[in-house]
């Protein structure tokens, strides 16, 4: 169950592809494609792991307490699909990788 007070990060089997429209995050262990639809959320799960928990994320992307709630609740889905884990490791300890654009 995805708790905003805890510490998440992206699962080490998670890649994340920057889109135009936001991103794609592609699950290698489980073959799930998940897209995060605007630049914002990308910033938040981007920053997940330098922050003690979602909440703080948050608010470091210039989200206000009072407008965290769709945020949290796309957290919370990409943590019901294991895109996303609890842990309480500095993000080196959790490399993701990098899709990029080599086409």
């Amino acid at each position: 169950m995805f708790d905003p007070d805890l510490r998440w990060r992206l699962h080490p089997q998670v890649a994340v592809r920057s889109e135009s429209f936001g991103a794609l995050l592609y699950h290698f262990g489980t073959r799930k494609l998940s897209f995060l639809k605007n630049r914002t959320i990308v910033a938040v799960v981007n920053s997940l792991p330098d922050h003690p928990d979602a909440r703080s994320a948050c608010r470091a992307a210039g989200i206000d307490d009072a407008s965290q709630a769709p945020y949290l609740h796309a957290l919370g889905v990409l943590a019901q699909s294991t895109m996303l884990v609890s842990g309480q490791g500095p993000a080196a300890d959790y490399p993701a990788e990098d899709l990029g654009d080599d086409e």
